[in-house]
């Protein structure tokens, strides 16, 4: 075998399972609220800039319609979002926070930093070294996009 094909080698297969594992933790964390990861995201997209159309979301998420509609739909049942037409463009759907929805921005600050310090805690990672990681993430996405 070529160790250019060797399975530790490749940075998708490690990217996937380290999202994969950071993914489960959130599950964790995310539970007590009610909220699926995918869920917790689209939450946060709506807590920066509230009065989003569907389609925004999307883009911001990288998510496509056919993912983000249940995920819509079931937030909207939990209380957390509420959907209509969208009044500027009535072929798109605006989303925005309910009452509940931005009661629960205040109680989900445990979420983060539940994550930094599950990160940090074996003294491996730090606040520079995972903010380097993001920053090198995102270079990886926008040469991939």
């Amino acid at each position: 075998m070529h160790p250019i094909q060797k399975l530790d080698t490749q940075l998708c297969f490690s990217l996937y399972v380290c999202s994969k594992e950071i993914i489960q933790k959130y599950k964790t964390l995310l539970e007590p609220f009610g909220l699926t990861y995918t869920s917790y995201i689209v939450l946060l997209a709506l807590w920066e800039e509230d009065d989003q159309t569907v389609k925004e979301l999307g883009q911001k998420l990288y998510l496509d319609s056919g993912t983000l509609s249940p995920v819509l739909k079931k937030l909207e049942g939990g209380g957390f979002v509420k959907r209509e037409r969208n009044l500027r463009d009535e072929r798109s759907i605006s989303v925005t926070l309910t009452a509940k929805g931005k009661r629960t921005q205040e109680s989900a600050l445990t979420i983060p930093k539940a994550m930094l310090a599950l990160l940090t805690e074996d003294g491996r990672m730090d606040t520079e070294r995972i903010k380097a990681l993001r920053e090198e993430l995102h270079v990886v996405t926008d040469i991939l996009t």
